[in-house]
C-alpha cells in the first residue's frame, strides 16, 4: 500500500512563489468548492479557553484540582484551549517562530535542496495527499521528525539561517517536556492514572514532529485555505501560531470560530488518537486555517504522538455496559496512511474508524 506513496502525481508548485509572482486571480487548482470556503462572515464574540498552567502541577490542591478541571472542560467541550504561564521562554518561542521566518524568506533555489516527497513527507513541502487532480491548500511547510531519536536527522534540517539547527533542537526539548506534563494532566482529569496516557502513547519510546506552515499572501482569501478542515490524526498538537495575524479557525456547534491568539501562549488541541483512547470524552475537533490578502503567517505546529506501531483503542477504565468502546483497535501506521494519502478531509477518518468496528 505505501507504494502509493513514493513520488507526488504532479509537479510541485511553491505557493510562497506564485504569491511572489504579483498574480491577482488565483490557479484554478486552489479554488475551493463554495461549501468549503471561509465566508468572512461577522463572528460572535466566542472564543476557545484559556487556560493557566501556572497551577497544573502545583503542590496546592485545590489550585491543582481546579486547573485539571479547566483543562478537562476545555478538552471535552472544544478540543482546543491556549495555554499561558505554561513554563516555556517567551524569548525562545519568538526566535524561534522568527528563524524560520526567515527559512521561507530564502531563495528558491536554497529551500529546493529540502524538497520532500511523500514517502516520508520530511523536509520542504507545498501539498497534503497524492491524489492527482486534487485541489490543493495555499501554503508551503517545512517538515521533520523529532522523536523517536533515530529518526531525528539534523542533516536533513535546515543550515540556514546558521541558528536553526540549534533552535530546533532547544525548542523541541521545551515543547517535548510540555506535552508530557499535558498527558499527565489530561490522564489525570480523565480519572486515570497519570501515566496512562504516556505509556499507551509508548512510554519514553513515542512519535513528535514538527510541521512549519507558511501561509503567503493571498489575492483572493475568499475562495481557498491555507489549511483544509481536518482533525489532528496523533495524539497532542501544540501550535505556535503568527501573533499578528489569526488564521486558525476551530468548529464549534457548525460555525468556524476565529481563534484571536493570546500573546505567548500555545494553542493545545486534542488529536484523534487521544478522543480514541478517552473513548469519546474528549474530542479530537475539526479545524481549518484561513489566509489574508495583506501578511503572510508563519505558525509551528508540534505533534505529539503515539508509537507508529502501538494499537490505539479506548482505555478500559472508560469502557462500560452502558458506554460500550466506539473504536477498533488500528495502530498510529495505518490510521496516519489515510491523511498522508487523501489528504486532510475533515473528520470522516475518524468517523470511519468509528463506523468499521
Amino acid at each position: 500500500m505505501m507504494n502509493c506513496l513514493q513520488s507526488w502525481p504532479e509537479p510541485v508548485v511553491r505557493v510562497q512563489s506564485l504569491s511572489e509572482s504579483g498574480i491577482r486571480a488565483i490557479p484554478e487548482r486552489y479554488i475551493k468548492p463554495p461549501s468549503d470556503r471561509p465566508g468572512f462572515e461577522k463572528q460572535e464574540h466566542v472564543d476557545i479557553p484559556v487556560v493557566d498552567l501556572k497551577n497544573m502541577f502545583s503542590h496546592d490542591h485545590t489550585l491543582h484540582e481546579e486547573t485539571l478541571k479547566v483543562i478537562s472542560s476545555a478538552c471535552k467541550e472544544w478540543g482546543f484551549f491556549q495555554a499561558v504561564n505554561h513554563g516555556i521562554s517567551h524569548e525562545l518561542m519568538k526566535r524561534t517562530r522568527e528563524v524560520w521566518r526567515e527559512f521561507f524568506n530564502l531563495p528558491l533555489e536554497v529551500k529546493q535542496e529540502y524538497a520532500n516527497a511523500p514517502t516520508t513527507y520530511e523536509g520542504y513541502g507545498s501539498r497534503l495527499g497524492v491524489q492527482k487532480g486534487a485541489i490543493l491548500d495555499w501554503s508551503d511547510y517545512f517538515f521533520l521528525h523529532y522523536l523517536p531519536v533515530y529518526l531525528r536527522n539534523p542533516s536533513k534540517w535546515p543550515s540556514l539561517p546558521s541558528s536553526c539547527r540549534d533552535l530546533i533542537s532547544e525548542y523541541g526539548a521545551e515543547v517535548e517536556k510540555l506535552c508530557g506534563r499535558l498527558l499527565k494532566a489530561m490522564s489525570i482529569s480523565l480519572g486515570l492514572k497519570e501515566d496512562y496516557l504516556q505509556n499507551a502513547f509508548g512510554g519514553e519510546d513515542i512519535g513528535a514532529c514538527l510541521r512549519v506552515n507558511f501561509y503567503p499572501k493571498c489575492p483572493q482569501p475568499d475562495l481557498t485555505l491555507g489549511l483544509s478542515s481536518h482533525s489532528d490524526p496523533g495524539g497532542l498538537t501544540l501550535l505556535l501560531p503568527d501573533h499578528d495575524v489569526a488564521g486558525l479557525q476551530v468548529r464549534k456547534n457548525g460555525k468556524w470560530i476565529t481563534v484571536k491568539p493570546v500573546p505567548n501562549a500555545f494553542i493545545v488541541n486534542v488529536g484523534d488518537q487521544i478522543q480514541v483512547m478517552s473513548n469519546a470524552i474528549y474530542k479530537s475537533v475539526e479545524h481549518r486555517v484561513i489566509v489574508n490578502s495583506a501578511k503572510d503567517r508563519v505558525s509551528l505546529a508540534f505533534f505529539y504522538n503515539p508509537k507508529s506501531d502501538l494499537l490505539i483503542e479506548p482505555a478500559k477504565e472508560l469502557v462500560s455496559e452502558d458506554r460500550p468502546a466506539l473504536y477498533s483497535p488500528m495502530t498510529f501506521d495505518e490510521y496516519r496512511l489515510y491523511i498522508r494519502t487523501y489528504g486532510p478531509c475533515g473528520k470522516t477518518q475518524v468517523e470511519f474508524s468509528e463506523s468499521n468496528r
